[in-house]
């Protein structure tokens, strides 16, 4: 089969969606990569993702020293800035008029499964209006949620970060007593509460209960486990994801808010309700008196100094291969990490098409939630371990025995 002639143009990059620790670092790999290809001939980055294309609000990425961009592959969020936008056919039209002035014939958009669908519906309309050019979505998200994915970059930073605060949550809890609930993102997806299980270090710590979206979560239940728990070990630490579900599948938070985003998701984080409805309803229907609630809302996203070595390389690969795939395979599509068969943990990444990975995500395996649906299993376990690294060690005292004698 022959080759198909170079595509030379100009590259352009962005990043969508919320932002993560590592999301840099792919952004930084793919600018790096395109250096090495003399088709790609500007390297230019838009502000605000397809906000910034629209409005042209361009930077030139050629101009930046390694030095800098090896500083910014290191640093938290969003450096070109970030959007929540569905594009209109009126915005296509116009982001099309954008491309054909700057010569763009290499587009790559970094986020999750809205910014895959934003990306497929670019790449139809460029197929519709015949104009060369290759489309790309470089994954991201901490929910890990992205179909065609084993899991994805940002994931294991921010699950290191929920593992690392409960590890502490629970001193804190040890310490004092009684019932403390955290609210973790997630979405539609348990898998980053599940993570708050790695802060299990003894057997009678917590997170003594989590509860994911998977499950259906009903008041009564909750509240039988929490009592039982607290009749165990005296005290309880609970994990709950944002988006749990009643049996309807009806979002427990969404009776709460009414504000829905471009893509038409309703607005989970930001706000503390559902903790303060489900330490409210705790104490009166159970008489626990100490039940205190957090939600960790953004600060998962992009705390520094807690990134996983793991995240922060496999982030890094997926900006690289994208433009590799671009360029040398002269196809369209979405960077996927897949997980090695093997006992040593290793991936590869892989181009999907941007239809499987668009819009629609993925959920946590009933393999990896305990039949009870207020925990996990040991398999899941087994599968987050590698994607978060080695966290602080945790010592107790010993509980010596004072000699009837001093």
């Amino acid at each position: 089969m022959p080759k198909v002639a170079e595509l030379i143009g100009n590259m352009l990059i962005a990043q969508s969606g919320g932002p993560t620790a590592v999301i840099n670092q792919t952004l930084v790999g793919a600018v790096l990569e395109a250096r090495q290809h003399a088709c790609i001939e500007k390297v230019l980055g838009a502000k605000h993702g397809i906000q910034g294309i629209l409005n042209e609000d361009f930077i030139n990425l050629g101009r930046e020293t390694p030095a800098n961009l090896e500083k910014v592959a290191n640093t938290p969020s969003s450096a070109l800035g970030s959007v929540r936008k569905k594009p209109t056919a009126e915005d296509c039209a116009k982001i099309f008029e954008v491309l054909r002035k700057y010569n763009i014939r290499y587009f790559f958009y970094i986020g999750g499964n809205d910014s895959a669908e934003t990306t497929h519906i670019i790449n139809q309309h460029a197929r519709n209006a015949k104009y060369e050019f290759r489309c790309f979505h470089l994954c991201k998200t901490i929910d890990n949620d992205l179909r065609q994915n084993d899991h994805t970059p940002g994931f294991g930073s921010a699950a290191r970060f929920v593992a690392s605060a409960f590890m502490g949550d629970n001193q804190d809890n040890r310490a004092l007593g009684g019932v403390k609930i955290n609210v973790v993102m997630g979405r539609h997806a348990g898998f980053l509460t599940a993570a708050a299980a790695l802060a299990q270090v003894h057997p009678d710590d917590g997170p003594h209960l989590i509860y994911l979206p998977e499950r259906p979560f009903a008041m009564s239940r909750f509240c039988r486990d929490v009592k039982r728990v607290m009749k165990e070990h005296g005290r309880c630490v609970v994990a709950v994801s944002e988006g749990i579900c009643d049996a309807r599948g009806k979002s427990i938070i969404a009776s709460f808010t009414k504000e829905v985003d471009s893509h038409g998701n309703v607005q989970l984080s930001g706000t503390g309700a559902l903790g303060d409805l489900l330490a409210t309803e705790l104490k009166k229907k159970t008489g626990i008196s100490r039940v205190r609630a957090d939600t960790f809302g953004y600060l998962q996203r992009s705390f520094p100094g807690i990134v996983s070595p793991t995240d922060a390389e496999e982030a890094r690969q997926v900006g690289t291969c994208g433009v590799r795939f671009a360029v040398k395979d002269f196809a369209d599509g979405s960077v996927a990490i897949k997980r090695k068969k093997a006992k040593k943990y290793a991936v590869d990444f892989e181009r999907v098409t941007l239809k499987s990975v668009a819009k629609e995500t993925r959920h946590m395996p009933a393999a990896y939630i305990n039949k009870e649906g207020n925990h996990i299993t040991p398999a899941f376990l087994d599968y987050v371990k590698p994607l978060v690294g080695p966290l602080p060690e945790i010592g107790r005292l010993n509980d010596h025995p004072l000699p009837k004698s001093l």
